[in-house]
């Protein structure tokens, strides 16, 4: 996924009523924010301007090519002057794209010794965008409304979020999440409506036998574990043990070999995630940990356990965040009650991404406890403090809920020298309790994505989007007005 090929295409609105020369003002005004908008390095992509719309069927075409475009990920309108919202009904009603409305106005000032009717007909969005935010309203269509002065940061702030929830709502739309095997037996959070994710999201659930991924394992050379394992050398600190030849090194190299084997499936199968589960291994002499973390460090999103709904929401985190690290696939395992200190320890058998990382990654060989393989190895190491969010996606059998909780990671004061594994400890809004409460009363799974480079924001416009439940347990929260709220919710979205 390459952000800087994706196309945000600008269609601004007017109408023919005003003649030639305000239309050309209004093109030649559009043309200089695009330009501004195009040299901003915060903003990702390219914005692309279209041709004034100023009639239906004008309109309709801008529409019906955008959704013909491969490039755009999205459309910002936005009414210059005062453009009929009667004209954008049918290129509206066949929009595949997400919609940014831009409220803003060429000028940031009113000029107000020289104000006449020709600048009051020139600038009209205060109105105009009233008038086309009404039929959006009334058509029920999902958009991002940003209104301010077009240069203020805190404007270009959340277009460049909403651009990057598009450029990942394109990847979902192109992408393949290649499952090794079932979901763990037994497991309901991690189950769904692979066809409805499809229709909604555009992703591609497919499965795959653990058969083919050990056949490619068995080809892997020596020598190119060996390679492989250099790159481990430099880049990670290696325990005693690894550094010699013996069990531990070859359980290292065994892990090279999975990677090896499991990124030419994804390159094969053009997959953007995929999923593993420790109940189906046959062929395998571990369960992929180090070679898991790896992948996810390379761009592909991950759920274990044939969690493939989380593995898709990591994938699409990352495009988001323009694959600058910080985002990994989590899970939540035990808590610290102590009053005036509670806190969540999250951390995951072996699959939590180094890029968290608040120290040098360790690769370490350890017994793992559950399906009967050998010790696989793994990176271990603490996740930096700082603000963050765990977000969660569930099926609840007629719709997709997104969880979202406010968290600050904390530093782990403690050492832990049995617990070898990647960790996050961190202080859930509003407190432990409360969050705990809420995440259950809303049916969030104990697999999330855990983010300390985006923000709630990014994920509520992605899931706007998408048409999917929004779900947020912040500083707020209250457990029984959050019920209520989710009761209301099952009214709007039946």
């Amino acid at each position: 996924m390459k952000m800087d090929k994706c196309e945000y295409w600008f269609i601004v609105g007017s109408q023919d009523l005003y003649g030639d020369e305000t239309l050309l003002k209004v093109a030649e005004h559009s043309r200089i924010i695009t330009e501004d908008f195009n040299n901003d390095p915060k903003l990702p992509g390219t914005v692309v301007l279209k041709p004034t719309a100023i009639a239906p069927k004008n309109i309709r075409r801008l529409f019906e090519e955008a959704n013909a475009s491969e490039s755009c990920a999205g459309i910002i309108t936005w009414m210059f002057t005062f453009s009929p919202s009667k004209m954008w009904i049918h290129g509206l009603s066949i929009n595949r794209k997400p919609i940014l409305h831009l409220h803003t106005q060429f000028n940031r000032d009113i000029p107000w010794a020289s104000i006449d009717m020709d600048f009051m007909n020139l600038n009209q969005s205060a109105h105009g965008d009233r008038e086309h935010g009404y039929i959006h309203t009334r058509m029920k269509l999902p958009r991002k409304v940003v209104a301010g002065f077009w240069q203020d940061k805190e404007v270009r702030r959340r277009i460049n979020v909403w651009m990057r929830a598009a450029a990942a709502r394109k990847d979902g739309m192109d992408s393949v999440v290649l499952r090794l095997g079932d979901n763990m037996r037994e497991v309901a959070v991690t189950e769904g409506d692979k066809v409805e994710a499809q229709i909604k999201f555009g992703w591609q659930v497919n499965t795959w036998g653990i058969g083919e991924l050990a056949s490619r394992y068995a080809k892997v050379s020596d020598t190119q574990a060996e390679k492989l394992m250099e790159e481990y050398t430099a880049k990670y600190e290696l325990a005693p043990d690894i550094k010699e030849k013996g069990a531990a090194r070859s359980a290292v190299l065994e892990q090279a070999k999975i990677e090896i084997a499991l990124k030419e499936m994804l390159i094969a199968e053009n997959a953007g995630a995929f999923t593993t589960t420790f109940q189906d291994l046959h062929g395998l002499p571990q369960l992929p940990g180090l070679a898991c973390q790896r992948l996810m460090e390379q761009g592909y999103g991950f759920g274990a356990e044939g969690d493939w709904k989380q593995s898709m929401l990591t994938r699409a985190a990352k495009v988001m965040s323009g694959f600058s690290g910080g985002t990994s696939f989590m899970e939540d395992y035990t808590y610290h009650f102590e009053p005036g200190k509670e806190a969540a320890l999250g951390a995951h058998m072996l699959e939590i991404w180094p890029s968290i990382a608040d120290n040098k990654p360790r690769i370490e060989v350890h017994p793992l406890g559950i399906g009967g393989k050998a010790a696989p190895a793994r990176l271990v190491f603490n996740a930096v403090p700082g603000p963050a969010v765990l977000v969660t996606l569930v099926d609840l059998g007629s719709r997709f809920r997104m969880i979202v909780n406010e968290i600050e990671t904390i530093k782990i004061e403690n050492e832990m020298p049995k617990l070898p594994v990647a960790r996050a400890l961190w202080k859930p809004y509003p407190n432990l309790s409360t969050a705990a409460e809420a995440w259950i009363i809303a049916g969030g799974t104990h697999h999330s994505v855990y983010s300390s480079v985006l923000t709630a924001e990014y994920f509520r416009d992605w899931a706007e989007m998408n048409s999917i439940e929004f779900v947020l347990i912040d500083k707020d929260t209250k457990p029984d007005r959050l019920k209520d709220e989710l009761r209301w919710g099952e009214v709007y979205w039946k």
